[in-house]
């Protein structure tokens, strides 16, 4: 008898959650596979959210990186950038991620935040953030949705 192999998750929906004091905040149980719950947080170099993968897309970005046709010292001050600000979270037993305080803080990540999917990662938002970029990027949505019959 063969086992099947793990299904990726998925991270899809949007979820409000608290964040606590120690900056652990709750992530959704269908958000954690049977397998590792380990992850990796950086902050988003073009928006302000904090990015959370699991390590096979982190360890994807590093040959993204390569194959970018960036010019090779944009590539070395890239990947430099990537692992500096990168750092390793694990979901607890009660499904928290303890964010670092230097990352909440850069980016205001207190009390209320917003978990958003993203397919293979996903962003943790300041709440009120979130309410300004979701409606802006609205009308995006839409017209995407018209143009590929949603």
């Amino acid at each position: 008898m063969t086992s099947s192999p793990l299904k990726p998750i998925i991270y899809a929906g949007t979820f409000e959650r608290v964040i606590d004091g120690k900056h652990r905040v709750t992530i959704p149980a269908a958000w954690l596979g049977k397998g590792t719950n380990e992850f990796h947080a950086i902050p988003n170099p073009v928006e302000e959210c904090l990015i959370v993968m699991p390590s096979e897309e982190f360890n994807s970005i590093e040959e993204r990186i390569h194959q970018s046709g960036a010019a090779p010292a944009e590539r070395r001050k890239a990947i430099r950038q990537f692992y500096s600000q990168a750092r390793m979270v694990s979901a607890d037993n009660q499904g928290r991620i303890l964010f670092s305080e230097e990352q909440c803080k850069v980016l205001q990540l207190r009390s209320e935040v917003v978990l958003v999917g993203g397919r293979s990662r996903f962003e943790v938002w300041n709440s009120q953030r979130w309410k300004a970029v979701s409606k802006d990027e609205h009308a995006s949505f839409s017209n995407i949705a018209s143009l590929i019959g949603l």
